[in-house]
This record gives structure tokens, C-alpha cells and sequence, in this order.
């Protein structure tokens, strides 16, 4: 079957086109051909059939994600209403948590780039294969961090810098609820990975947004205790954010069972280890779990350091991060067009299209990117508003706003570009360049801006944007070697 038609067959398995642009031209015969044409739009390929292929995958992933933070900055506002408190509490429970994703999330990515990679080889029954290992791992992975999570909570909290007993018993509760459900999670986000490893982004949209619902409806009832239900607070918010993760599962699980999409789980044939695909997710994955663990180890190093500017500092900070990780969403749904679309590309045999797909993504993260920046130049104060009423949170929050609106085109580019990367294979560079910034440039920068020239959550924020500018230009570096290319997965 030539490729054309394979991916005709392959759209209407999954009931979607596959990509656009790859479907109608061939792979080039002459490797000095393909070099030539490396850097410019290949024969019979206009900017409209790549920027289209970009949209139909980059649009449901950030419909989801903008909608998934959105929730999280919804529960914060709820959160909000009990004190800064129990901002901070809720606060010093991310890194934890993060941590405990560490294993599975990186798993996940070698999931991502393999999956794309069949898919792009005409192979479904190897993307098959890749879909129940990658399962097998994360259910694996996830009950040894979610035990460890619960019987280790309190001290996680303390240890993160909790200031006072109800800072401390509230970020407990909160993580100790989290943990208990972190399978549900991961067996949800390794199957959305997939999913979007082919491109099949809208399904995973619409089983998040249902989640995303169902949580703020419980944050209502639990939090304040409202229509009768028992008032929770800290751990009414935790609760919901539960209840809306198992929700995710049972129609993510319905997805991949039903067998009319790319991909089908067929229970029957089991989940016994199949090496090959084990050793190809980790050799992946594993890099891409120390460039997690560096980021959280970073992260963590960071959030003791902002903590101990005392509560309002501290609960400021949350807002500033919360708002931030908006404007990752963007750059995230782009990433996850150009993870699926050079996977697929170079499974084709296509390096020329991989490029073309990720400098095309890359513009389009770029105008989103300083429209956001506009927005959060000029309504800061308003936007962190929306959590608070206490004065000197708002004010200071309206500062951080404007840094974070310098460094968004960055930032975008940034996550477009190590997207392209992994769906590559090449999560080694992108490991050891967060390691050198986000483990020891912020940290460090954070500390001496902090502790010796006294610029208080400000000089936190400045060693946060540095650290950014610093990554961004290392793996645009890294991109414009063009070594990630030439990697090959059997």
C-alpha cells in the first residue's frame, strides 16, 4: 500500500484524516535532495496544508489544557475564599504531587513518541502493543508513588516549608486525598499520551472538559458546603479534583475499549512485558525522567526558598504561579502537534516535513504568545483580582504579571521546540539542559536575588524569567543542530 493511501486507511479507522501535508507526497529518493530542501517547504506542500495539520491537532489540546487550568485557577479562587492559608496549602502540595507523577509522566513521553512514530510507519498493531505496555507501566509506577505519597504526606508538606499548623494539616489532607486516586490519574494521562501520539486530540478534549465540570461542580458543593453537602474546605477541593479524575478515566477507558479509533485495547490479549517496546519507552522515557526529577528537584529548591518570605509572600507567589501555567497551555498544545507531527514524519522517513511542521507550529505558539503577553501587561491586577481582595496580593501579583509577559514568546518557543524534540526521541538534550537551568541556574538566582540582595518575591520572579530565557535559547540551539533528525527507533 503506498503511503498516501495508508494514511487515507488510517484516517478513516480513527475517524479523522491523518496529516494533510504527509499524505500527499512521497518520500524523497535522494538524501541530498531532502538535505536541500531541509530548510524550505517541500515539493507540492503549501504553508495552508501545514498550518491546517497544526490546528486539527494543536486546537483540542488547547481547548483541554487552557480549560484544565482554568479549573485549577477556579479551585484556587474557591480555596481563596477560606484565607491565605489555605492558598498556601494547597500551594506547597504541587511539587509533591509533581514528584509523585515523576515515573509515569516520563514514561508517558517514550509512549508519545513511539506511538507516533507506528503511526506514521503505517504499523497499528505495534501501536497497539506500545498502548498496553505504556499501561502496565503507569498503573505499576503510580501505586508504588501514591503508597509512598499518602504515608509521607505530612513530612512532604513540613518539608516544602509550611509556616503554621493549618498551613501544615491543610496541605496534608490535601495531598493524602491525591494520592489515594494517582493511578486513576495515570492510566487516564498515559491514554490520552497515546491519543495523542496519533493525533487524535478531540476525543481526550472532550472526556477533560466532562472531568474539568465535574470538579467545579464538587468544589461548590464540598468546599463551602453548600445544597446540603458537608462543608470540607481544604479537603473538599482535593476531593473534587478526584472525583473529576475518576470521571476522566471511565470515559478514557470507554474510548480505548470500544475499538472504532487508531487505537483499541483489547484486554484479552494481555499485558504480559514485551521487551523490545519496554527497552524503546525507556530509552526515552528514562532521560525524560531525570529532566523531571531535575525540574521538581528545582522547583522544590525554589518553593522553600520563596516560602520563607513568610505566608503573603508565599500565597502571592501560588496566584503568580497559577496564572503563569495558563500561558504554559499554549505552548503545550502546540508541543503536542509537533510531537505527534514530526514523530510521524520521521516514522515516513520524512525529516524535511518534521522541520517544516515544527517551524510552522513554532510561528503560530508565537502570535498566541504576545497576545498573552499584551493581556497580562496590561490586566494583571485585575486577573490576580479574581482570587483575592487582600491588597498587597493584588498589587505585588501585577508586578510578577509583567514579568511573566515579557517572557512568553520565549516560553512558547521553548516548549514548541523540546515537543519537536521528543517526538524525535531526542529527550536526552532536553534532560540535560532543564537540568543545568532549572536545578541550578533559578535556585541559585532565587537565593542570591532573596537572601543577598534582599529583592525579596521580585528577585524570585526575575531568577524564574531567567531561567526561562536561558532554557529557551539552549534548546533552540539544540533544534538547530538538527541532530534529533538522524535518530532512529526500531
Amino acid at each position: 500500500m503506498e503511503q498516501s493511501e495508508t494514511m487515507q486507511a488510517e484516517g478513516k479507522l480513527e475517524g479523522q484524516k491523518g496529516p494533510r501535508a504527509l499524505a500527499l507526497v512521497e518520500p524523497g529518493k535522494d538524501e541530498i535532495e531532502v538535505e536541500r530542501v531541509n530548510r524550505k517547504l517541500p515539493a507540492g506542500i503549501t504553508s495552508k496544508m501545514l498550518y491546517a495539520d497544526v490546528l486539527r491537532i494543536a486546537w483540542p489540546s488547547l481547548v483541554e489544557l487552557t480549560l484544565t487550568q482554568l479549573t485549577s485557577m477556579v479551585d484556587l479562587m474557591m480555596v481563596g475564599g477560606l484565607g491565605p492559608w489555605a492558598i498556601t496549602a494547597v500551594g506547597l502540595s504541587v511539587q509533591p504531587r509533581f514528584l509523585s507523577m515523576l515515573m509515569f509522566v516520563a514514561m508517558n513521553v517514550g509512549a508519545t513518541a513511539m506511538v507516533a512514530r507506528y503511526r506514521g510507519a503505517g504499523k497499528p498493531r505495534q501501536a497497539n502493543e506500545i498502548l498496553r505496555q505504556a499501561l502496565f507501566l503507569s498503573l505499576i509506577l503510580s501505586i508504588i508513588a501514591g503508597a509512598l505519597g499518602y504515608v509521607y504526606a505530612e513530612r512532604l508538606i513540613a518539608f516544602m516549608g509550611a509556616a503554621d499548623p493549618e498551613t501544615l494539616a491543610g496541605g496534608t489532607i490535601y495531598l493524602r486525598i491525591q494520592m489515594l486516586t494517582l493511578p486513576i490519574f495515570a492510566l487516564t494521562a498515559t491514554i490520552t499520551a497515546a491519543l495523542r501520539g496519533v493525533g487524535h486530540t478531540r476525543v481526550a478534549m472532550v472526556y477533560n472538559i466532562v472531568a474539568n465540570v465535574v470538579n467545579v461542580t464538587f468544589n461548590y458543593l464540598l468546599i463551602h458546603g453548600h445544597l446540603g453537602f458537608p462543608r470540607l474546605e481544604v479537603a473538599g477541593a482535593s476531593l473534587a479534583t478526584s472525583i473529576g479524575q475518576v470521571a476522566a478515566f471511565i470515559m478514557a477507558l470507554a474510548v480505548v475499549l470500544r475499538g472504532d479509533h487508531y487505537l483499541h485495547l483489547k484486554l484479552r490479549d494481555g499485558f504480559r512485558p514485551q521487551w523490545q517496546h519496554l527497552y524503546n519507552i525507556f530509552n526515552i522515557g528514562v532521560p525524560s525522567m531525570f529532566e523531571q526529577a531535575a525540574m521538581r528537584a528545582g522547583a522544590i529548591i525554589y518553593v522553600r526558598t520563596v516560602a520563607s518570605l513568610g505566608t503573603l509572600a508565599y500565597a502571592t507567589h501560588q496566584v503568580g504561579m497559577n496564572i503563569q501555567a495558563l500561558s504554559f497551555m499554549t505552548g503545550q498544545a502546540f508541543a503536542v502537534s509537533a510531537t505527534s507531527l514530526v514523530g510521524q514524519s520521521l516514522g515516513k522517513k520524512r525529516p524535511d516535513m518534521a522541520q517544516s511542521y515544527s517551524n510552522h507550529t513554532r510561528r503560530l505558539g508565537l502570535i498566541i504568545s504576545l497576545i498573552l503577553g499584551v493581556v497580562f501587561w496590561f490586566f494583571g491586577g485585575q486577573i490576580v483580582g479574581l482570587y483575592t481582595d487582600e491588597p498587597q496580593i493584588i498589587s505585588r501579583g501585577a508586578r510578577i504579571l509583567k514579568l511573566v509577559a515579557l517572557v512568553q514568546p520565549a516560553q512558547s518557543s521553548q516548549f514548541i521546540l523540546a515537543g519537536a524534540l521528543r517526538g524525535a526521541g531526542d529527550t536526552r538534550a532536553t534532560a540535560v539542559i532543564t537540568f543545568l537551568t532549572v536545578l541550578f541556574v533559578r535556585p541559585s538566582l532565587a537565593l542570591l536575588a532573596i537572601n543577598k540582595l534582599g529583592w525579596g518575591l521580585d528577585g524570585a520572579w526575575i531568577a524564574l524569567v531567567a531561567d526561562q530565557l536561558l532554557r529557551s535559547g539552549l534548546i533552540l540551539l539544540r533544534y538547530r543542530s538538527g541532530r534529533w533528525k538522524k535518530i532512529r527507533i526500531e
